[in-house]
């Protein structure tokens, strides 16, 4: 606890009536006030006595453990340290000039909570106020002593009895199957390098699991065949499918046997191209490989009737054949897969010659398995042969409807394109047979009319694509009167028209009204003209929903209308501000109709005239992008120009009037479309230099 200095000098008292006489007796102690008066020594042991009450009252206050709670707490810039504690308490005293101690001007030690002990002013309170005196007022000064902390020694431990930290590596202690997982996701270029990196790699990369689908046609040419028939034959016996298309290094004996020999396990194999592939080496992976299910011969040299045989033979699993373009090839060896393969459903037969052959025809009936029958380009194909393939061999007759009484086939794609010798007597066989059918391509039939369609599009609900190209003996009546009205109107989505030069608006328009799933329409080359394009837009725009807040609009219907005479840059400019233009939500949505307006979701793209192809080009980009103010700019410049080459064309006055006016509107047009393209900073014009013309 602190030390009471008690030998200080009072206020009040003089420094002769406190010290000691030069005789060593005590003198008469005396005291003189402030107004002069001297006061007797009864007052003035009076008033030691108080001093001394007052002295030990501040004593027992100092030791008191309420004055911890009266602090406030310690300042953070207290010079003081933790483990400081209190030496001593010192009073010095002045005179009050209200005859009592102020209580703001008190100043006690106070422990901290952490065990400091700097001083803390305790402001006047009930609890805290000191007993009074006159003429005295106490004030406490704090001296820190600093106490030596113990600090305990501690020695390092020996190093032999330290814990070593295990390096962990990953990659080595993860399992071989997530390795295989990760590795999974690399393709055949990047897993060749990858197993560079070392022999564990090297296994790992080249293990059979990664290579049950060899695809090399993305890198065949920058690949030996000595490096290709290395991973092939490294990875052979997990290999199930095989896309080699293209591969013309493949000509080597006894690698390609090396190769024929390690793939016993094809499931799908696709040889297209390889022109150089022998033929014993093919046939001996034909023989080797009996699930074969997806088979693609195409354009190769070396298949021919013989091929077909050991199909038949070998691969009774056998689902898809392609031999189109197979030179050696005829419709005997087809009509042997056929009956071989009682699986097939997918048969690609394109530029073979024989189907005159009513065998052949008659196999085609019988088997009633096939979905999908191409026969693109098979000159002989007559009419006679394809009713025996739809119907067979002098089929039943119904008297009423005079239709043949036979199954329906279940071929949902034919491709007759450019069978010359077919006409409207055999095509029109498909009627009510082929329920779903989906896509129709009789491209190059140029002898069919409209009777031979109108009973197919009466009786086909899910037809989704229809190739009509090149039939100029079509009418108008086809198109509005069945195909707008079949059953397949709403789903339709592909229609090709292209060269069918009695065509136009009085077909296209019903079509575009109820054919509301169209995504492509190619009428090139017909009479179609500015009311076509501008019903196509708006059945567009009729489907279309707004475009929502961060992100782009999508292509929804391909219109390619070159070489139509009747179509104007007036259509062509109603097609662009169609695109750029922001429409409501309809109630059908679930919003109001009140909603801001956006752009819509589906935009049309065209191919037109050359000469203006590149500014609708820029258009399309700038609204796919969400530019549409910029498209909207281009448009309007464009139009501007189109219309002043209008007006510079006619004869009378003003002529160099509407000239100049022309190069102007080709001027900004020209800045305008030059704005958008990559690479030219956007509000900054290049530089031209025009020759100079005299007016």
């Amino acid at each position: 606890m602190a030390e009471l200095e008690t030998n200080a000098a009072l206020p009040g008292t003089t420094p002769a009536a406190a010290a000691p006489t030069a005789a060593g007796s005590p003198a008469p102690e005396i005291e003189i006030n402030g107004d002069g008066h001297v006061a007797d020594g009864n007052e003035t042991h009076a008033k030691r006595s108080s001093r001394q009450r007052l002295l030990r009252g501040l004593q027992r206050i100092s030791s008191s453990p309420t004055l911890a709670q009266l602090g406030r707490p310690r300042a953070s810039s207290s010079p003081y340290g933790k483990h400081g504690t209190l030496s001593c308490v010192s009073l010095a005293s002045s005179p009050s000039p209200f005859g009592h101690p102020s209580a703001g001007s008190s100043y006690f030690s106070q422990p901290s909570t952490d065990g400091s002990s700097a001083p803390t002013s305790i402001p006047g309170s009930p609890m805290a106020e000191l007993p009074g005196f006159d003429g005295i007022e106490s004030v406490m000064a704090v001296r820190k002593i600093e106490t030596p902390l113990s600090k305990p020694t501690t020695a390092a431990m020996p190093a032999e009895l330290r814990k070593k930290t295990k390096v962990f590596n990953m990659w080595a202690s993860m399992p071989h199957e997530i390795k295989i997982h990760v590795l999974s996701f690399l393709q055949p270029k990047e897993l060749v390098r990858a197993s560079r990196v070392s022999k564990d790699f090297y296994d790992m990369c080249f293990d059979g699991q990664l290579w049950t689908c060899f695809d090399a046609s993305e890198f065949y040419k920058e690949i030996p065949f000595e490096s290709l028939s290395k991973i092939i034959v490294a990875a052979g016996p997990f290999v199930k499918d095989l896309n080699i298309r293209g591969c013309v290094q493949v000509e080597h004996d006894k690698r390609a046997e090396m190769v024929v020999k390690a793939c016993r396990n094809l499931i799908n194999a696709t040889l297209e191209g390889c022109r150089n592939f022998q033929r014993s080496t093919l046939h001996s992976l034909l023989k080797s490989n009996e699930r074969l299910a997806n088979l693609n011969l195409t354009g190769l040299t070396a298949v021919t009737n013989v091929t077909c045989k050991i199909v038949a033979q070998s691969c009774p699993h056998l689902e898809m054949f392609n031999v189109s373009w197979c030179k050696h090839v005829d419709a005997r060896g087809i009509r042997l897969v056929v009956e071989g393969c009682h699986k097939l459903k997918d048969l690609r037969a394109g530029e073979i010659k024989g189907f005159d052959n009513l065998a052949v025809a008659g196999s085609i009936f019988k088997t009633n398995n096939l979905e999908r029958l191409v026969l693109a380009g098979c000159t002989e194909l007559n009419d006679t042969a394809f009713k025996i393939m739809i119907q067979g061999v002098n089929p039943e007759i119904d008297v009423l409807t005079e239709r043949a009484i036979v199954l329906p086939r279940k071929l949902r794609h034919l491709d007759i394109s450019r069978c010359s010798q077919l006409t409207t007597q055999g095509v029109k066989t498909l009627g009510y047979l082929v329920p779903e059918l989906e896509g129709l391509q009789l491209t190059g039939v140029t002898h069919l009319t409209d009777a031979a369609l109108e009973p197919i599009l009466d009786s086909a609900p899910r037809l989704t694509h229809l190739e009509l190209e090149d039939l100029s003996e079509l009418t108008n009546t086809l198109l509005s009167e069945h195909l707008a009205k079949a059953p397949c109107a709403p789903c339709l989505e592909h229609l090709s028209i292209s060269s069918c030069e009695n065509l136009g608006d009085a077909g296209l328009l019903p079509v575009f009204r109820n054919c509301t799933s169209l995504k492509s329409v190619f009428m090139d080359n017909t009479r179609a003209s500015d009311l076509a394009l501008a019903e196509a837009a708006a059945m567009v725009r009729e489907r279309a929903a707004p475009l929502h807040p961060l992100t782009y609009p999508n292509v929804g219907l391909s219109l390619v209308v070159y070489d139509c005479q009747n179509v104007t840059w007036t259509g062509v400019r109603e097609v662009l501000s169609r695109n750029a233009e922001k429409i409501k939500p309809k109630r059908s949505q679930g919003q109001s109709p009140y909603d801001v307006a956006a752009p819509p979701s589906e935009i049309i793209t065209l191919k037109c005239f050359y000469g203006w192809q590149m500014t609708v080009d820029e258009h399309t980009k700038r609204v796919l992008r969400g530019d549409v103010a910029a498209a909207g700019r281009l448009e309007r410049k464009w139009a501007d120009y189109m219309q002043a080459t209008e007006e510079a064309g006619v004869a009378g006055a003003g002529g160099r009037r509407r000239r100049r006016r022309l190069r102007e509107a080709q001027q900004v047009h020209a800045d305008e479309e030059e704005a958008g393209a990559p690479g030219v900073i956007p509000g900054r014009r290049r530089a031209r230099t025009a020759g100079c013309t005299v007016m």
